[in-house]
């Protein structure tokens, strides 16, 4: 509890930070505001923290792992397990685009949404479709984790619009793998809008890193299993 406690109060002091020196003046008004830009950077600066471990936290999760009848992985062989997948999931994702990105015994799939979805569609396109389709078979063959996938945009257009097109663009991603075999019970979806950019919006290079979508692969231990 008291790293947790800390890991806020250094969250809390960023936000500080950032909010201090990315307040604007409104010419007409007078009055001091945070600007569009910098309330993105504070969520791509601390949303790894609120958003936590996995979408609706491990106790839900669980118990629908436990539910479906998946199994669970000791301690000793998580990274031997994640350690395979991650080679599969390279050489199926080579030349197409996606980055895959280890970090510790989780794997992440960055999936520009230029190559996965056409313009203001939330349907996964032809051309990507056979990508999408091994990837599917690759998490079907290592069912001991748990996948979440996440919907992002770019500054352009409404805060409100983004968010409602990183939803379906998340669910639509989960939808396609369920219907090649990756059992629901395994996913969950959030969207971030344009909360989370990983590049500036002021150019285009920036905004189109933005418009992604990723799918988070975290391995179901035993740990969680016996806790829950």
């Amino acid at each position: 509890m008291r790293n947790r406690n800390a890991t806020l109060g250094i969250g809390i002091a960023l936000a500080a930070l950032l909010t201090t020196s990315a307040c604007v003046t409104d010419p007409n008004t007078g009055e001091r505001k945070m600007s569009k830009a910098a309330i993105g950077g504070i969520g791509g600066a601390l949303g790894g923290y609120l958003l936590g471990d996995i979408v609706g936290g491990r106790h839900d999760r669980t118990e629908k792992i436990v539910g479906a009848g998946l199994g669970a992985l000791a301690g000793a062989g998580v990274g031997a397990y994640m350690d395979a997948q991650e080679r599969k999931l390279r050489e199926q994702t080579a030349g197409t685009g996606v980055d895959v990105i280890r970090d510790g015994d989780s794997l992440l799939l960055r999936m520009p949404s230029g190559i996965t979805f056409a313009y203001d569609s939330t349907e996964v396109q032809p051309q990507f479709q056979g990508t999408l389709d091994e990837v599917a078979s690759t998490l079907v063959q290592f069912p001991k984790t748990y996948i979440d996938i996440y919907g992002h945009t770019d500054s352009d257009g409404s805060e409100a619009y983004n968010q409602t097109l990183s939803e379906r663009r998340a669910q639509s991603v989960a939808n396609y793998l369920a219907a090649h075999g990756v059992q629901t019970a395994r996913m969950a979806t959030k969207g971030f809008g344009e909360m989370q950019p990983i590049a500036s919006n002021e150019t285009p290079e920036g905004k189109a890193a933005n418009r992604r979508v990723e799918i988070k692969i975290v391995p179901v231990t035993e740990s969680d299993v016996t806790t829950n």
